[in-house]
């Protein structure tokens, strides 16, 4: 289970150092909010921006009416004179349901960059540019979609089943390298790469763009359809970038 938040509410005193723009003092009845990634936000009945902040703090002290957090030189102090009430409570991901988690039963939730179980701490790591699906695996996860050349749907978990491999079950050595004579294998370098296969005796290398593959550019390489347009499998492509443009692919 997640940390949770700490919530204090009460009188307090409001200390914030290290920033000539915010530095104040102020006192009132608030509300204090220490969430679990250590942000912590003071909150008073006006509007809704907290009227004192730190966010990620590196450290959090709760020390009886005195609570601490620092982040550098910045640091914000709460002097708690007159408690109402305090607690610690769960907090976990929120986002759009996407499913049961298979291990506590749970909800699953797609958020930014992820899904996550609202009941216990497994969190899938999603791409950018994914889609989850109605379809499940069956591990019991839901799959994805994601474009790589191709549309590709998979199991959330990577450890279940594996983007890259099916990435490069399609695509691997399906291209030339355009500096000598080897393939482009499909290659996990921090991103997906099509990375000439001679390597480090030849370090050619492209990032694998989100989108489908929609013909060949004048310089030989694939060309993409992305959300952003058209582009070469080298970004840096003088033909493409020239205007040259390319060719569709066989239908």
């Amino acid at each position: 289970m997640h940390d949770g938040i700490h919530v204090v509410a009460g009188e307090c005193t409001t200390t914030f150092d290290g920033s000539r723009v915010r530095e104040h003092e102020q006192r009132g009845q608030v509300l204090v909010v220490v969430k679990p990634d250590n942000t912590v936000l003071v909150h008073d009945a006006e509007g809704y921006q907290p009227v004192a902040w730190l966010t990620r703090a590196e450290t959090v002290t709760i020390d009886g009416t005195h609570l601490a957090a620092t982040d550098g030189d910045q640091r914000l102090t709460v002097e708690i004179h007159d408690e109402t009430a305090s607690g610690r409570y769960p907090a976990s991901a929120a986002g759009s349901p996407v499913g049961e988690c298979p291990d506590c039963g749970a909800a699953l939730v797609r958020v930014t960059d992820a899904v996550a179980c609202t009941g216990c701490d497994e969190r899938y790591g999603l791409p950018g540019d994914a889609e989850v699906i109605d379809d499940h695996c069956e591990c019991g996860l839901p799959k994805m979609r994601v474009e790589r050349g191709r549309a590709f749907e998979v199991c959330v978990d990577r450890e279940c089943e594996s983007m890259d491999d099916a990435v490069a079950e399609v695509f691997d050595r399906e291209w030339d390298c355009p500096n000598c004579e080897g393939d482009l294998r499909i290659l996990r370098r921090g991103g997906l790469l099509a990375g000439c296969e001679h390597y480090p005796e030849c370090d050619t290398g492209f990032a694998f763009p989100a989108g489908v593959v929609v013909g060949e550019c004048a310089c030989g390489l694939p060309l993409f359809e992305t959300a952003g347009g058209r582009r070469c499998l080298d970004a840096t492509c003088e033909a493409w970038r020239d205007g040259t443009g390319g060719v569709p692919a066989e239908s």
